[in-house]
Parts: C-alpha cells; structure tokens; sequence
C-alpha cells in the first residue's frame, strides 16, 4: 500500500539528480511535497480514511461536526483537516494555539460570521489546541453551538486530561495511529522516486532510520533531506554513520504529559504480569527518556507493597534498598539497583491480599463511625476508670498457652470481621497455616468448639 504521503500523480523528479535537494518553489521540503491531495491518498489512517472508515462515512453524509484529533506528531492531522475542507467546501482557517490568544479567536470568529453571512461555512484547524487554557477553550462553545465554525482541534495529548468537558461534549475525538515502520519504509522509497535518488544507506542503515522516525512520517522525510544533504557522491553511510550525521530524535516522552504515566503504566503491570524482561524494558525506556530515578524508586516500592505484600515481605527490602543504592551512587550507576529490583518484583510471587484488606479496612472504618474497642484491651490510668471496667479481664497473651489467649478484640457493635486473606502463594502460605491455627485455638478457648 501507498506511503502516509503517497500521491496517485506525483510531480516529476527533477531533470537533474541533486546530492543535496534544494529547497523553496517546486522543490519543497519532502514532507510538503509529498502530501496527499484527497482523502484515498492517506496511509497509515486507514481506520478513519479507508473504505468504512470514520471520515468517509461522515463525508458522505456532507456533515462532519466538530472533531478533535489525537495523536503522535508526523501522523497527518493538519493535512487530513485541510483535505476535509475541501471535500465539504468548506473555508480552511487555520490557527495556532501556542501564537494565538482571545483576542485572535474574537477575530477568527467575526471573520467566520462574515462568511457564512455570505453563504459560505468556515472549517477552523486549531493546531496544538491543548494549550488554550480553560477559559480559551471556553470561547469556542458559542461558535461551535450555533454553526459559525466547523471546530477540528489537534492535539498530540490526551483530550480526556487537557481539554475541558464542555468542548469535549460537543465533539467527536478521533485517533490517529503512529505510522508503523512498513509505512515509513514505503515513505522513504516514495521520497526516493520523486527526487530520483536513491538514500545512500545500506541495508542496516535504512532500517535504522525507520526506527528513528519513530512513527512521525514527517520526522522521516526531515531524516532523509539530512541524509543526502551529508552524503558526498558516491558516500554510502552504515548505521554508526548514520547516527553520526542525523544524531538521534530524543523518545517521543514528556515527562509531565500522557507518555510519563503511559510507561510508568506499562512498567508497573508488566511486574504485576510477572514478565521481569518487559519490565526491564520499559525501565530502560523511561531512564532513557530522562524520567525522575527517584520518581521511579517511588513507584517501585508501591508495586512492592500493593502487587507482592507479604507473598514476599523481601520485596519491600529490595525496593527500599534499590531506592538507598540510587541515593548514595547516583547515575548512571545508581540505574543498576533500579533494574534489579525491577527483575527482583517481577520475579517475586503476587498478592494484592494487603491491599485487598487495607481498602476493606478503610471503607469499613468509614462506615462504621466512632465506635469504641471494648474496654477488655482500654488501659486504666485512673481509679475511675478502673471502677468503670477499663482494662477488665484483659489476659497478657505471654502469660498464656502458646502466648495466644484468643479474647476478641473487635467493638462489640460489630462483632469479629474478617478481612486479611493471604493467598497460597509464597510466603502467605505459611501466614494462612498460622492464622488458620490461632483461629482454631481462638474458638477453642471461647469454647466455640
């Protein structure tokens, strides 16, 4: 199938093959000049532009609404909205959220009116939308209400946590897919014939430069503009070249946005699933984006105590000691201590058994009110308390048989609850087999039978 930016009729290849493509008038940036020029030409969006896809069953209805697109960059987003604009007829205007404020919209709108008082609607491609803030956005809702713009919004961040509820109830989200590395791989060799060069790579480079675009068909055409830019006639670059002359695209990851909780996701319920080579994986990811080490060390000793528990109390040591050894070496020596404790959960046998009866606990403590313990286990400071029962019968578990007296220790308004259920995995197999013995000695010396 056809690259992102495939065209059935691509412009003809320069009379001349250039080392280092110019720029400007005919010979646009690669990415410019390979664009589609209607909706079939699309690769890689298929669920939205293909036979069936979202786009086209809305196009034929000749109604699109308002939509936002989501997704990584270099996927189309700014090009599938100008094409939709000419498929509707529509005027395209486009904007900027991180140039554009109030002032700008009040603008864009008044101009929007205007047309459609001509008889002409208006799409408006808001590019970056999720950095308007609450009240830009805001803005948007009239217009959108009473059909003076056909709002598309782009965003690489997740609408759920960037945009407000008011404009998400009035429009549609549609989500755009990384090109995966067969696409980008026809996009590079679509590049090749229309400037009729070849990418002087070899094989292994190639494919390399693939991984690189890391799914941004736009990011692999910049890729190759540099490649031949570098090369000299005749020069053929292998894959250490290749990284030498085009350095590496930092990972497609911020910190503070959707790709941080993304891999921290990852990492945590790869250790729950007890993969200890995906977990290695996903920690590697996170370090080599740049993630807060100490951010992670956080993380792991929670997946010690809520996935492991007590299956194996030595998980916590590891994760606390994993945390210590990044303190004291710091990085990138510190790293190793993280991965170990990474391989060590994820190796450890699960129990959520604490964490099941932690939140039982709560809830209970919630909805039960004050209620005071029995007086049996309340110390007696005072004569008067001592008068009024505090403290009596209270039999010192020491002094008794297997240092066990079995008294009930639960306010009487509520009587015995059981919420601790230790798994038969691990080291709670052998707290099942204790507490299963203090409860029989329990009803024994109740004398429950």
């Amino acid at each position: 199938m056809p690259d992102l930016f495939g065209s059935a009729e691509p412009g003809p290849p320069p009379e001349t093959p250039q080392t280092t493509p110019p720029e400007g008038g005919v010979n646009r940036p690669l990415a410019d000049r390979l664009r589609p020029r209607s909706l079939d030409e699309v690769v890689g969006q298929e669920h939205l532009t293909g036979e069936g896809g979202t786009l086209t069953r809305l196009l034929r209805g000749r109604s699109l609404g308002s939509l936002i697109f989501w997704g990584p960059p270099g996927t189309g987003k700014t090009t599938v909205a100008r094409l939709l604009a000419t498929a509707t007829d529509l005027h395209f205007e486009q904007i900027s959220a991180i140039f554009s404020g109030v002032p700008d919209l009040r603008k864009v709108f008044e101009a929007a009116r205007k047309r459609r008082a001509q008889g002409q609607a208006t799409l408006l491609f808001v590019d970056e939308i999720h950095r308007f803030n609450r009240a830009q956005l805001d803005a948007f809702l009239p217009v959108m209400e009473d059909g003076t713009v056909t709002l598309i919004g782009a965003t690489t961040e997740n609408p759920s946590f960037e945009l407000n509820a008011a404009l998400l109830s009035r429009a549609r989200v549609l989500l755009f897919r990384a090109l995966d590395p067969g696409a980008i791989a026809r996009l590079l060799a679509r590049a090749e014939d229309l400037t009729g060069q070849a990418l002087p790579l070899t094989e292994e480079a190639r494919a390399v430069l693939v991984r690189m675009a890391d799914g941004d068909g736009r990011a692999a055409l910049t890729l190759a503009e540099e490649v031949w830019r570098s090369a000299a006639p005749g020069e053929t670059f292998d894959a250490e070249g290749l990284q030498l002359i085009v350095q590496r695209r930092a990972p497609v990851y911020d910190k503070a946005q959707e790709g941080h909780y993304n891999l921290i996701s990852a990492l945590h319920k790869t250790v729950r699933g007890s993969d200890p080579d995906a977990a290695l994986y996903y920690l590697c990811r996170m370090l080599d984006a740049g993630e807060d080490r100490l951010f992670i060390a956080r993380r792991l000793v929670r997946m010690a105590v809520e996935d492991i528990g007590l299956a194996d109390p030595q998980a916590l040591v590891v994760a606390n000691a994993a945390k210590d050894a990044f303190d004291f070496l710091g990085s990138p020596e510190g790293e190793l201590a993280l991965a170990q404790a990474a391989i060590y959960l994820a190796c450890a046998p699960k129990s959520n058994a604490v964490y099941t009866a932690y939140k039982a606990a709560t809830r209970l403590a919630k909805e039960a009110g004050s209620l005071p313990p029995p007086r049996v286990i309340l110390n007696a400071p005072t004569k008067l308390m001592r008068k009024v029962g505090y403290g009596e019968g209270y039999r010192y578990d020491h002094d008794e048989p297997d240092a066990f007296s079995g008294q009930d220790y639960w306010p009487e308004a509520l009587g015995r609850r059981h919420l601790y259920e230790p798994t038969d995995r691990g080291y709670e197999t052998r707290l099942a087999e204790r507490l299963a013995r203090w409860d029989a000695l329990r009803r024994l010396r109740r004398g429950e039978g």
